[in-house]
């Protein structure tokens, strides 16, 4: 059995810890956010290690999809594929969705916004993910009629087996514990723009403790703030293995 997964997330979160996490099991291959050079080619932004990105990654997304979709890579059983969700720009045809297994990876907005703003001096909720997370959830459970999983950075760090796990349950793939540790350094599934982004998760052999960030939003991001919270609310009703913090509120069945 074969199981691509596509493990939609927004910037400022730990998605390349869970990367390697997933790229720790000898079952699983990763790819690196496999839209970006198509998003940075369309919207012409100029991030770190856009000219590296663009020369060695595809920018084509039919040529992107149409490897996502197709044969496992290595001879492996599971296809782990992390995106950035603002990569799903409007014109990328949504069919291809129903070839994988969607989940989501979400962050408290007050947290990943005060994160953010170290790069991006005034984001909008766009650069933040979530409006495309919310879109992509929709649909995927509009047509399955199943609710895809959804996990919060959070919660991963508090307790990274339970959450892990039970994410592994809803995907149909056996847990490992492979899962909770990884050698340190680069890898060759990295994108080119790891240079400028990867040296600390190049450092980590696991996924650290969860530290809460008491930094104030300014005030002028309060509106995206507040658009942002009612995004993440929207997907966080459903997180699995949630801490007691907020429980009540959640999915916590495995």
């Amino acid at each position: 059995m074969q199981t691509r997964i596509a493990m939609w997330s927004g910037p400022r979160n730990i998605s390349t810890a869970l990367m390697r996490s997933f790229g720790n099991r000898p079952d699983c291959f990763v790819t690196d956010e496999p839209l970006y050079a198509f998003y940075l080619d369309q919207t012409g932004l100029d991030h770190p290690g856009r000219a590296e990105t663009l020369r060695h990654h595809e920018a084509d997304w039919r040529k992107v999809v149409e490897r996502l979709v197709g044969e496992l890579p290595d001879g492996k059983t599971v296809w782990y594929q992390k995106h950035m969700a603002h990569h799903l720009l409007p014109q990328v045809d949504r069919g291809w969705l129903a070839s994988v297994h969607n989940a989501f990876l979400i962050r408290e907005p007050r947290e990943m916004l005060t994160s953010l703003i170290e790069f991006i001096l005034e984001p909008t909720a766009e650069d933040t993910g979530l409006p495309r997370q919310v879109e992509i959830f929709e649909l995927v459970r509009g047509e399955t009629g199943r609710t895809p999983p959804v996990i919060d950075g959070r919660d991963v760090l508090e307790n990274p087996r339970r959450v892990l796990a039970a994410l592994c349950e809803r995907l149909g793939i056996p847990w490992t514990d492979a899962m909770l540790s990884w050698p340190a350094g680069r890898r060759a599934t990295d994108g080119a723009w790891a240079e400028h982004w990867y040296e600390k998760v190049w450092r980590t052999t696991g996924f650290g403790t969860y530290r809460r960030k008491s930094d104030a939003v300014p005030e002028s991001l309060h509106g995206v703030l507040d658009r942002c919270e009612e995004l993440y609310q929207r997907l966080a009703v459903f997180r699995l293995g949630a801490s007691s913090r907020d429980s009540g509120n959640a999915d916590t069945s495995s």
